[in-house]
């Protein structure tokens, strides 16, 4: 993978399941790849409904940047998350929030459609978010 592949509208779903409260929930939205000095702007918006709570608008920004044989993905404050090799393999870094263990495996076999799965598990965390990305067709 290169970081230039990512440019462009993408339609986005997700689905959350959360083994410490028995919610289920679903994200339904686009994220944007924009071009950046520093790599690329990644930007999500669209409607998180989660277990019987009204829906909410929901927006989350990343930079994915060029870091040599791998994209490394920071917060918006410019905090290192994680990162992943451009090899296809899939597997990033685990990412520790506190005692909460972020990790994340990315599936580009079905490119250009790919996901993203996270498992988050610690003493106040426990669930399951899988993303799936497609080409935003208009």
């Amino acid at each position: 993978m290169r970081l230039s592949d990512f440019a462009g509208d993408w339609d986005l779903t997700r689905r959350i399941d959360d083994a410490l409260t028995g919610q289920q929930g679903r994200f339904t939205g686009t994220a944007t790849f924009t071009q950046q000095a520093d790599g690329m702007d990644y930007r999500e918006t669209g409607t998180l409904r989660l277990g019987g709570s009204p829906p909410m608008t929901a927006v989350r920004r990343y930079v994915w940047a060029d870091s040599g044989d791998a994209i490394a993905v920071f917060f918006d404050d410019g905090a290192p998350f994680h990162s992943f090799a451009k090899d296809g393999d899939g597997v990033g870094t685990p990412h520790l929030c506190g005692a909460d263990l972020y990790r994340v495996r990315y599936d580009f076999r079905d490119w250009p459609v790919w996901q993203a799965r996270w498992d988050v598990k610690g003493p106040r965390k426990s669930y399951c978010l899988v993303s799936r990305y497609a080409p935003l067709t208009r």
